[in-house]
């Protein structure tokens, strides 16, 4: 059986991870990040960026292989993985809900867990069981460790059922979150992510449900938080504290690491283009 790895990344392009290789790379919908700038030095995101990209995360930490590393420190500044780390550290969540490439959606208490895994990955479709990953993590730790199953509401319940009262879970749709809110009501933190791409009825519906929600190349994300009362935190990808406890999470993290609230205003380097 192929081990099979499917992310949507480096500016919305699909990547296909086969036994350790990379075997597909689409063209990218969002050709500058201010992040991978940032970070990486890189001006415009194309096939062979991404695809150079994707195998220096296979050889550096592992990712979808046995080798994968899954605890690390901090990576950025401000992210939603360094938001749900210094919760879990300061207690103000009991457990948090993620997805990562070799072990699909696992609940965590460990920060440096949620950074090992979550920190360095974004936009994850499918992946394939990985045994090193899911003994790593704590096999009871893991929803499905048979098939890898990207299954944020089953999390949840899995969460729940394991005793944790205050759970933070990602998602990447505002019909989840409306879900997972509906069916869980204030006991789950919920933290939208890769929204690149939503419509504004999406982004509206998100902006009434999340407590946290991260940009990314969203245009509608960014409208329709100009007109909402959030914490903003972040210059490059701003991420926005729109409920009560979503605000005091992000106040939380800039104070750790002694940033104060962005005044709103639009960075000079945003994405491009917005979708």
């Amino acid at each position: 059986m192929t081990d099979r790895h499917v992310m949507e990344c480096l500016g919305m392009s699909k990547v296909v991870i086969e036994d350790g290789k990379v075997t597909v790379v689409s063209g990218p919908k969002v050709k500058f990040c201010p992040l991978f700038k940032k970070y990486r030095g890189i001006d415009e995101l194309t096939e062979s960026i991404v695809k150079s990209n994707i195998e220096f995360r296979i050889e550096s930490f592992g990712m979808c292989t046995s080798d994968r590393q899954i605890r690390m420190k901090d990576f950025l500044s401000f992210g939603i993985s360094e938001v749900l780390s210094s919760a879990l550290k300061h207690r103000k969540i009991d457990a948090a809900v993620i997805a990562a490439d070799g072990c699909g959606t696992v609940v965590v208490t460990d920060p440096e867990i949620v950074q090992g895994l979550g920190g360095r990955i974004s936009g994850l479709c499918e992946t394939s069981p990985i045994e090193s990953v899911i003994e790593g993590v704590g096999r009871e730790n893991v929803l499905d460790p048979s098939a890898a199953a990207i299954d944020a509401a089953g999390g949840v319940r899995k969460a729940k059922a394991m005793g944790y009262g205050t759970v933070a879970v990602t998602v990447v749709s505002a019909k989840d979150a409306s879900a997972l809110r509906n069916e869980f009501g204030g006991s789950v933190v919920i933290m939208t992510v890769h929204g690149s791409g939503m419509t504004p009825d999406d982004a509206r519906e998100a902006f009434c449900v999340c407590d946290v929600i991260t940009a990314c190349a969203s245009q509608a994300l960014r409208s329709e938080a100009s007109g909402r009362d959030v914490v903003i935190a972040g210059t490059k990808i701003p991420i926005y504290g729109v409920s009560e406890k979503g605000k005091e999470l992000v106040m939380m993290r800039l104070k750790e690491i002694g940033k104060e609230p962005w005044d709103g205003k639009e960075p000079e380097d945003p994405p491009i283009p917005l979708i």
